[in-house]
């Protein structure tokens, strides 16, 4: 990367960084506060995206934001516990958002701690500014007062679109204060974009919709390129129900899984889906609706709840209409109509169609939460500068407003199929947003997330989708994120193999879509950052002693900074990924006008999201509450489920893991009987 003479800071222009050497260190106890993890084969620290360059400036003033802790996360777990899980007493006594904000808010003594140390090493007290929810201070500061303040070496980092951002390998903090701090921006997890203006480039149309949370975008191909055969007739099925295998349909679903149509609905059990850079057309959800679930008025849509000035619908021809949206809506909407649906379209056009953010979900999670959310009387905007979208978004065609913060409340059910990398987001990070998902679970909404396609890797084969070790180059299995989160329901895929019916057993969803999808199969394997669960250890156990993998394998430290070590292929504690799995293969639906079979996650996550709006429109109807959080009720009824034993999902060189008997990391605990499990949570309080 050559010299940059001048970049400009994207959300705060006139900050301007030009590469020298830093000043020196001071002294005193400091810690590690993150670091990281190495990702290259000779273990050097790198960014998968983003390459180091150039030493900054030690005069140019750096916008620094430190995240506070919250208060009482280690009792998070258990309190989630305490609402979910079917032996508790206290199963579905959901908190309140108030209640909520008052168990986590970050507590005095820790934003006491951090501002005394501020002023002790010389920052000004009247520069320090706070926001509103306590979760976050902000001070503008010199580089070489960050160098010293937090033992680290500020770089620029540019990216193959020349894209510059800045940001540290590695950082410390006093040791008094490690547990006060969670995060600080820019460091490990790097600064806004800054652009290089004689580097501006205007996108081509292939390039308008953002790839780096959507590593597993579902997968689409034409009716005439289907190459399975029709299989015999079976007199046992209706006309309908004969050839889902290759034409995969609302009914279809409804046969595999013995659900039935849906009964009154319920106020506020509006499912929702979340979408950001993919946007629906009312046109290709109508023709759905017209051609397999006649039975739903045409022109019905989902509500519309913007995200800081994202809009729907487009024209099916429109750049931002790529199906994912569609498919969403037209298997929620055909499965719980007449019940009405919410669609949370997050962010402005110019973030979704950008990929040069590495973090995502955030301002999605601050338009439900408003004690997360980064909005101060002080001007300060945006949860986690550096990571997320900053409003208001003065670029033209932005959406140059406050950000949004608290204005909806969440639904009951959240059905989200995105997600990328683990390990391209620091730890501190995911954790924060992690506990946000057990909020949600303490207030009794399900969150249903896909688990990716691509089998123990992130991607088709290539660049970046597996992960480096020492001595291993992109041969360790890849977690996916926000998947991996332990407080979410994690979704992955099966099929009817060719020829079979909806009488015969499902498959794993593995099969070749085309250059580029050779290994498409259900996403599966161990997080690198969370620990198993409580509740999943019994079904950890149990699958390693009755079906090791015979893979060698790792357990990896707290940083996550072993990675492969000992040649191993996969976190041996992680958590496991996936809990659940649906059929995820052949689906028909439409996009640009055009019919497609569509294959992924991406489709099992909605129709889980759709069980069990049903299940909480049943509860509803008998005076109950919502589920809320599945997982712990889940693992204690695994025969609720259809245990999945065939199939596998490999990648990054290896054979990845096989479908079997139990928990498997290739389709969870199986796919839903609904019957048996609204008889569960029927039986509950």
């Amino acid at each position: 990367m050559g010299q940059v003479s001048k970049l400009v800071l994207a959300v705060a222009a006139g900050l301007a960084f030009v590469a020298s050497s830093a000043n020196g260190l001071p002294s005193g106890e400091y810690v590690v506060h993150e670091a990281r993890a190495p990702t290259t084969a000779g273990g050097q620290s790198s960014h998968r995206r983003w390459k180091r360059g150039s030493r900054l400036d030690p005069d140019a003033i750096v916008p620094l934001r430190i995240g506070l802790t919250q208060s009482n996360l280690h009792a998070g777990h258990d309190k989630l516990m305490e609402v979910a899980h079917p032996a508790s007493a206290g199963f579905g006594k959901h908190l309140s958002e108030a209640e909520i904000h008052d168990l986590f808010a970050p507590s005095d003594d820790t934003l006491a701690e951090v501002r005394s140390w501020l002023v002790g090493v010389g920052v000004d007290e009247t520069d320090i500014r706070q926001y509103a929810n306590k979760g976050w201070l902000a001070v503008d500061l010199p580089v070489s007062k960050v160098e010293d303040m937090f033992r680290a070496q500020y770089h620029e980092h540019e990216n193959d679109d020349g894209v510059l951002r800045i940001g540290c390998d590695k950082y410390h903090v006093p040791k008094h204060l490690a547990g006060h701090i969670d995060y600080i921006v820019p460091g490990v997890k790097l600064s806004p974009p800054l652009v290089k203006r004689s580097l501006a480039r205007r996108r081509r149309r292939s390039d308008v919709v953002s790839s780096h949370r959507k590593n597993w975008d579902p997968k689409k191909l034409p009716p005439q390129l289907h190459t399975w055969k029709q299989p015999p007739h079976e007199p046992k099925l209706p006309q309908d129900l004969q050839d889902c295998a290759r034409n995969f349909t609302a009914v279809c679903y409804r046969a595999l899984y013995d659900i039935p149509a849906a009964g009154v609905p319920v106020p506020g059990n509006e499912p929702a889906v979340f979408e950001s850079g993919d946007t629906y057309s009312q046109q290709d959800i109508d023709a759905y609706f017209h051609k397999y679930a006649p039975y739903i008025r045409n022109g019905t849509h989902p509500r519309l709840q913007s995200v800081d000035g994202a809009d729907a619908p487009v024209a099916p021809t429109s750049p931002f209409n790529t199906g994912e949206s569609e498919i969403d809506i037209d298997i929620i909407q055909s499965l719980v109509w007449p019940q009405s649906m919410v669609l949370y379209q997050v962010d402005d056009r110019l973030y979704t169609t950008a990929n040069n953010m590495s973090g995502f979900l955030n301002t999605f999670l601050d338009a439900l939460d408003g004690s997360y959310c980064g909005a101060t009387a002080f001007g300060i905007t945006g949860d986690s500068p550096g990571i997320d979208p900053a409003y208001p978004d003065k670029r033209p065609g932005g959406y140059n407003h406050p950000e949004m913060c608290g204005t909806y409340r969440p639904t009951k059910v959240i059905s989200i199929s995105y997600g990328e990398s683990e390990l391209d987001t620091p730890k501190r990070y995911l954790q924060r947003q992690c506990n946000e998902f057990l909020k949600l679970g303490l207030q009794g909404t399900t969150v249903l997330v896909s688990s990716g396609d691509y089998g123990v890797g992130i991607g088709p084969a290539g660049d970046d989708t597996c992960l480096d070790g020492s001595g291993q180059t992109q041969t360790v299995y890849n977690p996916g994120n926000p998947v991996a989160c332990p407080y979410l329901t994690a979704v992955g895929a099966t099929q009817l193999q060719p020829g079979t019916t909806v009488l015969d057993a499902e498959s794993a969803l593995q099969t070749p879509l085309g250059p580029g999808s050779e290994l498409f199969a259900s996403g599966g394997g161990f997080s690198n950052y969370f620990p198993a669960p409580s509740y999943q250890k019994a079904a950890l156990r149990t699958y390693f002693a009755k079906h090791d993998p015979g893979h060698p394998y790792y357990v990896a430290n707290a940083d996550a900074s072993n990675v492969g070590a000992d040649g191993g292929l996969y976190n041996r504690a992680g958590r496991g990924i996936p809990d659940v799995s649906a059929n995820g293969a052949n689906f028909r639906a439409f996009t640009n006008g055009t019919e497609f079979h569509w294959f992924g996650t991406s489709l099992a996550a909605p129709l889980w999201a759709s069980i069990v709006t049903l299940v909480n429109q049943e509860r509803a109807l008998r005076g109950k509450r919502p589920v809320g959080f599945i997982n712990p009720a889940l693992y204690e009824n695994a025969g609720a489920l259809t245990d999945i034993k065939n199939g596998s999902n490999p990648n990054c060189g290896s054979s990845g893991f096989e479908a079997v008997e139990g928990w498997d990391p290739v389709t969870g605990l199986g796919t839903p009987k609904y019957p048996e499990l609204l008889k569960m949570w029927l039986r509950l309080p």
